[in-house]
This record gives C-alpha cells, structure tokens and sequence, in this order.
C-alpha cells in the first residue's frame, strides 16, 4: 500500500511541472489583431487639385479698319468655323474697289496704245533698213529710228507690267472689301481631334472615306467692341474658347512626376457638380518643374458633351498611376519598421503560434490598403498567411500571440454546439 501512495505521489507531481509551464508561456503570449494576406487588385491613386481651361482660345480681330455696322454674336453664343460674326462699314472699301477696276482698265488701254505705237516704230525702221540697202537712207536716220523701235518696245513691256500692277491692287481691294465681312476662323488643334461618322474602314460609293466631323464646340467668352464703334485694323473684336472638350490643369510634385504618363486616367469633381464624376486622361506632361513650388504641369483632356464644365472651375483630379490585376495585399497597419526596413510579423498558414519578421517592399498604397513583395533571401509571404495588425510594438521574431477574436469565436461555437446537443 505504500509503494502504491508513493507511485500516486510522483506522477501528480511529474504531471503538473509541465502544465504549469505551458501556463506560464500562454500568460506571456502577445494578444494580437490580425488579417489575412489576399491576393487581389489594387490600384495607386493619387488626388491633386487644379483649375478647367479652354481647349482653345482664339481672339478674333478686324483685318480692316472702319466702323462696326452689326454684330452677329454676343456673349454665351456657340460659335463654328467660318461663320460670320460681325460686319465693318464698306462704302469706303467699295468706292476702293471701283477706283482699282478703274486703274486696271487705263492700264490695258496703255497697253494697247502702246503697242500700236511700238508697231508704227518698227514698220517705220523696216522702211529705212529698205532705203538702206539702196544706199538711199542716212547713217543718223536708221540710228534714230532703230531707237525709236526699241523706245516703244521698252513701253510696251512697261505699260503690261502696269498691268499686272494694277490687277494686284485690284485683288486687293477686293481682299479688303471681303474682309469687311469679319468670320471665325482658327486652323485645327491637334488637342481636339476630329472624329469620323463611321468606322475608318468602310469607304463611300465613290471609294472615298466618310469626311471628318468637327466635334468640338465654342462659343463667344468675351465682346471687346458694339455695333457703331470704329476699329483699327487687327483690332479685336471677340474672343473664342472651346468648351467641348475643356483642359483640367493640375500640378503634381516630383514623387509621382515619374509614374504621370500621358494615357493615364482620372476622375474629376467640382464643386459645382458634387454628386458627378467627369472622366479625364492625361495628354500633356510639362518637360519643367517650377523653381518656387518643385511641381510640374500636368494637362488633362475631359470630355464636356453636357457642357457642364467650364473655364475657371476649381477641379479635384484623381490619377490612376498605376494597377496591378494580382498582387499581395494586406492592411496598411500591419506594416512595421524594424532596423530602417519595412516588414510584417508572419503567422505562416494563418495558425495561431509563433509569428515571424519577414521585410517586404511596399508597391502600390490604396486608402487603407498596400501591396508588397517579399524581398531576396528571406521567406516569401503568400495568400493564406495572416499578418499581425495590431499588438506589433510587443512582438519580436519568434513571438508566440494569441488571437483573440479566434478564441472568442471558438468558444462561441463550442457554447452553441453545447446548447444544440442538450
């Protein structure tokens, strides 16, 4: 009987040394916060703010100077290429014309008198050079009247460039009695493309491709001049800005200057329509940064179909700079710092245990989200890993956490399983 209390005796005592150790490590484990490491989508964004501007800004100006008669177009008005927009008094560019036309008809009757005298000098030398072979004429008299014959001929050439001179003037009288008649005009911008009616690849009857139509819009942003006032020449009259499509303009620092590419996408709001997105894409990069605020010039084409937009709005553009389809993200938070490197504190397979230091690079940040790569030589983090978000500043490599979300929902389980068997 004493043999078998003391049998009883040392193995209570050999049990319990190690479920007080066990007690012990559990006391010290960290609890910790966690999240799993998913492979997804994310995408940089980055929101900076800027100003609309017009496409296009064409100030249109008097070529002739006069008196305003009429003006087709005021302000807010939508403007197309080569319609007439105002008219300058032409009484004085017409008598101009008629005085031109005049001029040019006593210029071609000095022609014809000149060559009909041109004509009598040279019959008249050909009568002396006949005198001259019968040894008849004098040396003086075939001298003078070979001179003669060149005289005319030489007026005859001057009076047809008088000519020539008096049609230029004519033409441009016209010129001018046509510019009376002010239109807008402007050549293509290479920033608003035109777009075709059809596909580019199918051609008319006649074989030829469907004409290019003209699809941006403009419209009158000022009236410097009304109707009686008197102009000089290139004197401006309006100004024309186009509205369809409209520029953002955005100023972007030298951290992102290198991922703004011209093609890259954007979302605007304004204040004025705060419930709407516009789309944008980039389309002009500045080669420059300012010297005063280190940033550089950013243009953005924005379709304006709805002509909602306008010059001047105050603009908030977010860029998409860059998008991976399949990367490694987990909570911004979970990141830590540890010897001047990033890494996460690992639970590999997501089990509750010991967590490990792995360092990581940071890719692409989205709000609360952040994609990483494990870097060479240590252990590569993968989807179904967890990684610690909260509780990091206790941890060190080898720390053993607990989770205590885990547990709760474990026991929260067991309690209800517990209920369903009574």
């Amino acid at each position: 009987m004493a043999v078998l209390v003391l049998l009883a005796s040392c193995r209570d005592s050999g049990g319990s040394a190690p479920a007080g150790k066990a007690s012990d490590e559990v006391k010290a484990a960290v609890p910790v916060d966690v999240a799993a490491i998913e492979l997804a989508p994310i995408t940089l964004r980055r929101t900076f703010s800027g100003t609309l501007e017009a496409a296009t800004r064409v100030q249109i100006a008097a070529r002739v100077g006069g008196r305003i008669s009429s003006m087709a177009v005021d302000i807010g008005d939508h403007v197309k290429r080569g319609q007439l927009v105002a008219e300058i008094d032409a009484s004085e560019l017409d008598q101009a014309v008629l005085q031109a036309d005049a001029d040019l008809a006593v210029a071609k009757a000095t022609v014809i008198e000149a060559e009909a005298a041109a004509d009598f000098a040279t019959r008249a030398l050909e009568r002396l050079e006949a005198l001259d072979k019968d040894g008849v004429a004098s040396k003086s008299e075939l001298d003078s009247a070979r001179a003669q014959s060149s005289a005319r001929k030489a007026s005859v050439a001057v009076a047809k460039a008088r000519v020539q001179r008096a049609e230029a003037q004519l033409g441009v009288a016209r010129i001018q009695r046509n510019e009376a008649e002010v239109l807008a005009n402007w050549s293509d911008d290479p920033a608003v493309q035109p777009v075709r009616t059809g596909d580019d690849d199918l051609t008319s009857e006649q074989g030829a491709a469907p004409a290019p139509v003209e699809q941006s819009i403009r419209a009158v942003a000022e009236r410097y001049v009304d109707e009686g006032e008197l102009v000089a020449a290139g004197a401006p009259l309006l100004l024309v800005v186009g509205l369809q499509p409209i520029v953002a303009v955005v100023f972007v620092p030298e951290r992102d200057y290198a991922r703004v590419v011209p093609g890259a996408l954007a979302n605007l709001t304004t204040d004025a329509y705060p419930e709407r997105t516009f789309r944008g894409v980039v389309t002009r990069v500045a080669p420059v940064f300012s010297r005063t605020t280190r940033q550089v010039r950013v243009e953005l084409r924005v379709e304006n179909e709805d002509l909602e937009l306008k010059p001047g709005m105050f603009v908030r553009a977010t860029l998409e700079l860059a998008s991976e389809d399949a990367a490694l993200v987990i909570p911004f938070a979970a990141i830590t710092r540890r010897n001047d490197t990033d890494g996460v504190f690992l639970l590999p397979g997501g089990r509750e245990g010991r967590v490990q230091w792995v360092p990581v690079r940071q890719r692409i940040r989205e709000d609360d989200l952040v994609s990483i790569e494990s870097l060479p030589g240590g252990r590569a983090a993968s989807p179904g890993d967890r990684v610690v978000t909260l509780g990091q500043e206790l941890c060190d490599d080898g720390s053993l956490v607990v989770i205590p979300d885990d547990r709760n929902q474990a026991d929260e389980s067991r309690a209800a399983s517990n209920r369903g068997g009574q």
